[in-house]
Parts: structure tokens; sequence; C-alpha cells
């Protein structure tokens, strides 16, 4: 914990006091090539941290808008996923999966029982029965 506090407390400080950050407009023409340099490591970092937060807070948005993508991981190098069951294929009933979670899909594995405990969803799957007519 020492080490943390005396990069938070004595470190970073310093650094940032050591930086050749003029204090008027004219100062910045008159900075020669050492001090460019020296300001490149800071300007990346604040870079990454803003455009980094800029797009968190974009994927929290279009999740709260509910423009996030459904399917996390099934055959996106696809442009639409579609599948074909034939009736006639099903014996009984089959669960077939609606929340894009199933390592088995399109049919439900229960996954969507976990992601409904952690996001507090309540979806399920699609239960398709087949009756043979008399």
């Amino acid at each position: 914990m020492h080490t943390v506090s005396n990069l938070v407390k004595v470190t970073i400080p310093s650094y940032l006091e050591s930086l050749p950050i003029p204090d008027t407009l004219g100062g910045w023409f008159r900075l020669g090539v050492k001090d460019w340099l020296a300001l490149i490591p800071p300007t990346l970092v604040i870079g990454g941290v803003s455009y980094y937060s800029y797009y968190s807070y974009q994927v929290i948005k279009k999740v709260r808008n509910g423009m996030a993508p459904i399917n996390p991981s099934i055959r996106k190098d696809q442009p639409k996923v579609v599948d074909v069951i034939d009736i006639e294929d099903i014996n009984g009933k089959q669960a077939f999966c609606r929340c894009w979670k199933s390592a088995n899909w399109p049919i439900c594995d229960g996954t969507h029982a976990t992601h409904n405990m952690l996001s507090g969803d309540n979806t399920g799957p699609v239960v398709v029965k087949f009756r043979e007519s008399k």
C-alpha cells in the first residue's frame, strides 16, 4: 500500500509539475521538440481515458434504450441467423432458446436461469409440443 500511496502523493504530482505547460497561449509556440515529446505520454493517457469513458457511456446508453445487440456470440459471421426446424423432427416437446446465450443454440440449455438471476430479467424458452393427430 505504501507504493500506491507514494505514487499518488509524490511521483505523479512531481511528474505533472515537471511538464512544460506554458502559462500563456503564446508560450505553446515557444516550446521545443523535447518539450513537445514530454507532453506526448500525458496526452495519450488523457485521450485513452476520454475515449474509453465515452465508449462506455455510449454502450450503457444503448443498453438503457434497448438498442444493444441481443445476440452475444451465435454465428456472428452471418448477416442474419435463421434456423428451420421440421416439426416432424420433434418427438414430444422441445424447448428453444430465446436468450441467445445457450451453448447448444437454438436448443435451450437453461442458461437463461443464470442470465435472469444476474440481470433481473425474466426470459425463458419457447416450448414447442408435438401431438400426433388421431
